[in-house]
């Protein structure tokens, strides 16, 4: 702790502010990452003060991953835990990048393990707990060798040998069909998958990735596997193996390379077998910021000032998978300051949020989105997040809570921001509870990422031209030819495209007289509002995406 203090001391951190960072550190969390998290320096920055303190060289990031004989002698959970990874060996003895240099006992226990001399590197803990997981996931096989080496092999599937392992990469030779499965989640994991479907088909049975948005076939095991799949998919999920008959749903709760994954699980029967499908939520990375939604500045700060509001509500709107959930939480989260009293009733609940009461709907046992909200509004709230406005008796109960007094967020299924309103009034909601409620309305979509390492510039095309109008740039950043880090496709990763809708007294006039969703588009278009095209035409001439992809998952409002 004393190296702690001198590091703090030298970046001016009051002491206070020290006691209360080491007082919420949390188990494999390091002193400068509670600080970042009280917002008095960064990881970095505390680390290379570290490392000074200490008289040891500073590394923004690991130089290089270690050669797989050095991984194979020191267990992962023991590099994760105390947040060391050896990098290389040679005549001057063990180069070792260490988070926090007065840990003493690790190093001890490396200089025994390894027989040799430590020359320790000090790098920031986030980037440190990254390397450990990509050294430790390239040693780990994939799902296309998992399956190599299972063929021929029986496969027996006792309920008494599947107990799970604390890590999927941890798991050591199991029955076949468990370490094919563990394999296919940490594959998913690793690649970024938001799903995995398992499909038997008549002649076989095919594994696909959903990807970036897109679906790619990543193996085809042999169909004789399809039971043995769904049956040990089921045993995780808690649900019943016998029945083959009717739909099932459940949930497994994963730990892949030390992150905790949730996945969804949705079982039906086909004329080929049972068809599985699983839908990957990674707590961490689905909890951002405002700052990293990806929205243009000025819808940014028009959206801060609407959760400065102390009532109304604010709608998302967009397919399924469209980043709708991530968004919401979003907002939640800046809200969640410890003296507001937030509320959700949400169906599922994706991810569990500090400080803030959630409410798992459950149509079966009579708690619909309706009864939910009903309970939550006399739990004294002051924020309300209802996961999906499905029906006009919870939309008109919401819209009572905003006129009340709460700051109610919910979601709609429409295709872009003006639609919302429409859709409410055909829902059966009186037009005056819609016009005097709803503050504002956030369509968005998602679109994939250029790949940073095969994308090539050139001139635009004509109709790439046409679609950008008259601020069409020479050069433009295309799609690649493809490479290893986005599969061969030319896109890697996924960013938002955002249409705000504020709801001003014009768009009440028109609410009022059951306009249709073209005038209070023409209006808003009008008063400069940028549609979900105008956004992705923008993200499209910084390079983010391209044309391509803005056309393909945007229409023209013409």
């Amino acid at each position: 702790m004393e190296l702690d203090r001198e590091a703090a001391a030298a970046l001016g951190i009051p002491g206070d502010v020290v006691a209360r960072a080491a007082a919420r550190r949390r188990e494999g969390r390091t002193l400068g990452e509670a600080l970042a998290e009280l917002g008095a320096t960064d990881a970095a920055t505390f680390a290379r003060a570290l490392a000074e303190a200490a008289g040891l060289p500073f590394a923004p990031a690991p130089p290089a991953l270690p050669a797989r004989e050095l991984t194979a002698v020191l267990p992962m959970p023991f590099a994760r835990r105390h947040l060391v990874l050896p990098l290389a060996r040679d005549g001057a003895g063990l180069a070792v990048a260490l988070a926090d240099p007065a840990a003493l006992a690790p190093l001890d226990d490396l200089r025994l393990l390894y027989r040799a001399p430590l020359r320790p590197l000090v790098v920031p803990a986030p980037a440190l707990r990254d390397a450990i997981t990509r050294a430790y996931d390239a040693t780990a096989r994939s799902a296309a060798d998992t399956m190599d080496a299972i063929e021929g092999e029986r496969l027996d599937l006792v309920a008494s040998e599947l107990d799970e392992p604390p890590d999927l990469l941890e798991a050591g030779d199991d029955t076949p069909v468990i370490r094919l499965v563990n394999a296919l989640l940490a594959q998913a994991v690793k690649d970024g998958a938001s799903d995995i479907h398992i499909e038997p088909w008549e002649r076989g049975l095919a594994v696909r990735f959903r990807l970036d948005g897109l679906l790619h076939e990543v193996l085809a095991p042999p169909g004789r596997l399809a039971a043995a799949i769904a049956s040990r998919v089921k045993i995780m999920a808690g649900l019943d193996i016998a029945e083959r008959r009717l739909p099932q749903d459940g949930r497994i709760r994963v730990r892949v390379a030390g992150r905790d994954i949730d996945v969804r699980v949705s079982i039906v029967p086909t004329a080929f077998g049972e068809r599985v499908a699983l839908r990957l939520l990674d707590r961490a990375s689905a909890l951002l910021e405002l700052t990293d939604l990806g929205l243009e500045p000025a819808t940014a700060r028009a959206l801060e000032r609407l959760l400065g509001q102390s009532h109304g509500i604010i709608l998302v709107t967009g397919p399924t998978g469209s980043g709708k959930t991530t968004t919401l939480y979003a907002a939640l989260r800046r809200l969640a300051t410890g003296e507001r009293n937030i509320m959700t009733i949400e169906d599922p609940i994706e991810y569990q949020l500090r400080g803030i009461g959630q409410i798992q709907a459950s149509s079966r046992i009579g708690l619909t989105f309706a009864a939910g909200l009903r309970a939550v509004l006399r739990q004294d709230p002051d924020v309300i997040l209802v996961g999906e406005i499905r029906d006009r008796e919870t939309a008109e109960i919401a819209m009572q809570a905003a006129l009340t007094g709460h700051l109610v967020f919910s979601t709609l299924h429409t295709n872009d921001a003006p639609g919302a309103m429409t859709r409410l009034v055909d829902m059966g909601v009186e037009p005056f509870l819609i016009a005097s409620s709803v503050l504002a309305v956030l369509a968005q979509r998602l679109l994939r990422r250029v790949c940073d390492g095969c994308a090539v510039a050139g001139r635009p095309a004509d109709d790439e031209r046409q679609a950008l109008g008259d601020a069409a740039p020479d050069v433009l950043r295309h799609a690649g030819p493809g490479c290893v880090a986005c599969r061969g496709t030319g896109y890697r990763g996924r960013t938002a495209i955002h249409e705000l809708l504020v709801v001003d007294d014009p768009v009440r006039t028109l609410v009022m007289a059951r306009a249709d969703a073209a005038q209070v588009r023409r209006h808003a278009t009008a008063a400069g509002m940028a549609t979900l095209r105008d956004d992705g035409c923008a993200k499209a001439r910084a390079g983010l995406t391209t044309v391509a992809e803005v056309l393909r998952v945007t229409q023209d409002e013409g």
